[in-house]
């Protein structure tokens, strides 16, 4: 008498196949899962998955890396909108919440591979893909219309984390010899072999000023206040800090409808005063279109307690908020004897009047006056613009355009002040070595800062001092022989781990081919059934079934004694 054996008596449940395949398709019962060949379709929809998730690991990184311009791109915003907000929170926000979905469905993909399972991704998931990808390229266009200079420094900040992605991408690769191992083709050996080989030689490309000599560091460059250094939590507005901080500062200046030159960023007083409520009819108008008196009556504190642009506020005292609540517009002459009496320096951005200002002509004049009345020393405020040089030889001279070190010769400037995507380290170097000085603006970010100090940079401007002087040394300095050393180091160990797992997949596979289906007990056994002899026994009896097996006792297995007719 033949005896049949239930097949949950042999096959035990697999939870975590059943996760993978429900999760990534769907697919919860064990009927619906297949270890056959995925429909090209399906690997379209994982080649597209893939794009999707390189091109979310780019955006990501770039919004990392550009937080040092953050303030920036809000200030961009600002001048489209009218309206000041963090823009940079719900890109942030959205970005985050794709990228750890895109990155989940490509763990799970890769897990169905290493399985044998079939890719079937669902359909719910695929829109998911979609709009992932939509979303993303649209902002990539976007930004490259509206912030389109900042693509910069992805490659800036590769001279701060090129070793470290080289190692992240060589571990990822090298891993992924496990599945290109297990499932053997000519075409993809090829390509992941080509891929791991330029992986090996990628550190011959990479270059970075902190690869150097330890010995060769220079000092550490001064950190100036850019534009009042709005993220330095005091209660303070924006340019009237100085007394209370160790640094120079470099206020932007405009001049009042009477002469007075005065701070203030914006060329209009919406976003930090109260003029809304006080000149309403006026409030779009330029800034230097209002006289002292009119500016000097404004409030330009309580916004700054009403917006918190940079989450500082929650950490002031009542006492703090209250003085801050009540500051008013300062004038530049205040500004710089606060300097004088901190024993700093200032460096002015100074703004031109609009040609129908009454002071149009005598702006510079102005600007000596109030350099003159405040008591500071000459020596310690910094001219910027290119007009009228000759006019204050009195003042240090510096330039915000790149020339030639011939030029800046000719015109009598010995300083410069750079953006920091126009200051390579070649070009610093040069600048250096003719004895030029070289401050670049703006350096937000420790790993920006440590670069700029491998290169020799003298000294920094930024809107974040208190970040960049609680780094008392670069983030990371390697010498040479240190860096071959860890780059020669990383790829013999990805050799041995890719040759190690190509030979054991290797072994694995030629195991189960020494499998004979006439062979495979498909009765109950005591001893547990590896994961390998369950496949098999499946495919051979989802091929009997396919083929037209009848429960008749002419296709039963007289070894084992079971019907396979019973599954079907």
């Amino acid at each position: 008498m033949v005896k049949h054996q239930p097949l949950q008596q042999v096959y035990e449940k697999q939870l975590c196949l059943s996760f993978l395949t429900g999760i990534y398709g769907c697919r919860w019962k064990r009927y619906q899962r297949s270890h056959d060949n995925s429909s090209k379709w399906e690997c379209a929809w994982f080649i597209i998955l893939c794009s999707t998730f390189s091109l979310l690991l780019f955006w990501a990184y770039f919004w990392l890396e550009a937080h040092n311009d953050y303030n920036q791109f809000n200030w961009l915003l600002y001048n489209r909108s009218g309206e000041w907000k963090d823009g940079t929170v719900p890109i942030l926000a959205t970005t985050a919440v794709g990228f750890s979905y895109i990155t989940f469905l490509m763990i799970l993909a890769l897990c169905h591979i290493s399985l044998g399972q079939q890719l079937n991704l669902y359909w719910i998931h695929k829109i998911g893909v979609l709009a992932a990808l939509i979303t993303t390229v649209s902002g990539v266009v976007s930004i490259s219309d509206v912030w389109g200079d900042e693509w910069d420094i992805i490659l800036i900040s590769l001279q701060s984390t090129g070793p470290f992605l080289h190692i992240g991408a060589l571990a990822a690769v090298t891993a992924l010899g496990w599945l290109v191992a297990g499932h053997f083709h000519m075409i993809v050996l090829l390509v992941y072999l080509s891929v791991l080989l330029v992986l090996y030689m990628v550190p011959l490309a990479i270059t970075s000023p902190c690869i150097m000599d330890r010995n060769s560091l220079k000092p550490r460059p001064d950190v100036i206040g850019r534009r009042g250094a709005p993220m330095v939590i005091l209660p303070l507005p924006q340019n009237l800090f100085i007394l209370f901080m160790k640094a120079s500062v470099v206020p932007t200046v405009l001049y009042s409808l009477d002469g007075v030159p005065f701070l203030m960023r914006d060329r209009t007083l919406r976003r930090t005063t109260n003029i809304a409520k006080v000149f309403p009819d006026k409030q779009h108008e330029d800034a230097s279109l209002f006289n002292w008196t009119e500016i000097r009556s404004l409030n330009a504190g309580q916004w700054f307690l009403e917006s918190d642009p940079y989450w500082t506020v929650g950490s002031l005292t009542g006492r703090e908020r209250n003085r801050m609540g009540n500051l008013t517009v300062c004038s530049l002459v205040e500004m710089l004897r606060l300097t004088a009496r901190a024993n700093r320096s200032a460096l002015l951005n100074l703004h031109r009047p609009p040609p129908e200002h009454p002071h149009y002509k005598t702006w510079i004049m102005d600007t000596l006056w109030a350099v003159q009345r405040s008591g500071i020393s000459q020596k310690r405020v910094t001219w910027t613009p290119d007009t009228d040089r000759g006019r204050v030889r009195g003042l240090q001279q510096t330039s915000l355009e790149k020339l030639s070190v011939e030029e800046f010769r000719h015109r009598g400037i010995s300083s410069l002040t750079l953006r920091y995507s126009q200051a390579s380290n070649k070009d610093i170097q040069d600048f250096l070595v003719n004895n030029m000085s070289v401050m670049v603006y703006p350096v937000n970010e420790p790993w920006l800062y440590s670069v700029l100090w491998c290169s020799g940079v003298p000294s920094v401007s930024s809107d974040a001092p208190q970040v960049l002087r609680k780094v008392p040394y670069p983030i990371w300095l390697m010498s040479p022989y240190e860096y071959c050393l860890v780059w020669i180091t990383s790829d013999l160990v990805s050799i041995a781990i890719v040759t190690g797992i190509f030979i054991f997949q290797k072994w694995r596979m030629s195991g189960m081919q020494n499998y004979n289906p006439e062979q495979i007990m498909l009765s109950a056994v005591t001893r547990r059934p590896s994961r390998d002899v369950n496949i098999m026994k499946e495919k051979l009896i989802f091929s009997e079934v396919s083929n037209g097996v009848t429960n008749t006792d002419e296709h039963l297995y007289p070894e084992n004694g079971y019907d396979i007719g019973q599954y079907k």
